[in-house]
């Protein structure tokens, strides 16, 4: 039976997290939950994010589950970093996988474009490039004060997103991989993507294959989304290009992701939007990412038909207006979550 950590978190992420296992528990009857504590409770009770050991304990579980991380009363907001950041270095989770599909067409911004114009599968690297912490201040709080963030990027890390990201559009039958960077002005890291990229390509020699400077790319998504079928790219572009899309495919609300590191077999799985707190408790918060990221994870566990069965309930949910105020609906978070499961047991 598939073990999976339930990692609530802060805010809302208990009450979408809910919804989520409540369309699970509809489709299945062998998964076991198990409920940790990590978050901003836990951190201010105890003063302990997440301990090593408990960090390491998380590969035991086939899949982790996490709400949201971030709470006013931590205004640091270590409890997050440590957690989340936490999890996708230490368990080297190096795939950052965002689909961007569009659901309805009402919800998208870009005129004349609709379900058929616009899905793609980012793949963005999750451990290295710049939010690795590598740099200083010097002189700090002076007039000549120095501040250096180093972009860290390892043959390692780069071939092995770029590997992945070819791999799904290899089984997936797709006909395109594009690699993003800005290879015209960060000349030494960025080449060692575009020699990787090539590299790798030639394996695939069925594949479009074609590179867009990271600012073209976003132009293109928002020109022509149809071009793309899977996009690769570094850590800090693939950050602002999954919010891009998430953005097209109606907002983050509908925004999934999964954290994955195939090798070691653990994949933690989230819905991108934060923890909210200014709504908490008042039973409008949108479940429909956090239900989206369980299908994911059905996925990540071998029952890709129970993702598809998902992500149809929930097309027919919006095609229905049967949705939180957020997206113009009148329904409560539970209720979007009874609809859902309703859908799937039609």
């Amino acid at each position: 039976m598939p073990q999976i950590a339930v990692i609530a978190g802060d805010g809302i992420g208990s009450e979408v997290l809910a919804e989520g296992i409540k369309v699970l528990e509809s489709v299945t009857d062998d998964l076991e939950f198990d409920h940790l504590p990590y978050g901003a409770d836990h951190y201010l009770a105890t003063g302990e994010t997440i301990t090593p050991e408990h960090m390491q304990a998380l590969l035991d579980y086939d899949a982790v589950y996490l709400g949201a991380l971030g709470d006013p009363r931590v205004p640091s907001n270590v409890h997050a970093k440590e957690i989340l950041l936490g999890m996708r270095f230490q368990l080297d989770l190096y795939i950052n996988l965002r689909p961007c599909r569009l659901l309805d067409a009402r919800y998208c911004p870009l005129k004349d474009k609709g379900p058929d114009d616009l899905s793609f599968t980012v793949f963005r690297e999750n451990t290295e490039g710049l939010y690795t912490g590598v740099g200083g201040q010097f002189k700090r709080g002076t007039a000549d004060e120095i501040a250096i963030e180093a972009e860290l990027n390892t043959r390692k890390g780069v071939e092995r997103i770029i590997r992945a990201a070819f791999a799904y559009a290899d089984t997936h039958g797709l006909k395109s991989v594009c690699m993003s960077d800005k290879s015209n002005a960060m000349r030494h890291g960025h080449d060692l993507w575009q020699r990787v990229f090539k590299e790798v390509g030639a394996e695939y020699p069925g594949l479009e294959q074609f590179h867009l400077y990271v600012d073209v790319l976003t132009m293109e998504m928002v020109r022509a989304p149809e071009r793309f079928d899977v996009i690769v790219t570094n850590n800090l572009f693939g950050d602002i290009v999954t919010d891009l899309g998430a953005q097209l495919q109606g907002g983050i609300g509908l925004a999934a992701s999964g954290n994955l590191n195939p090798d070691a077999g653990i994949g933690m799985f989230e819905p991108v939007h934060g923890s909210a707190p200014t709504i908490v408790g008042q039973g409008i918060a949108n479940p429909l990412a956090a239900i989206l990221s369980a299908g994911m994870m059905m996925t990540w566990l071998g029952r890709p038909e129970l993702e598809t069965r998902i992500e149809r309930a929930v097309r027919q949910c919006l095609e229905a207006d049967l949705i939180t105020p957020e997206l113009g609906g009148t329904l409560s978070t539970g209720e979007v979550g009874d609809a859902v499961v309703a859908a799937l047991c039609a």
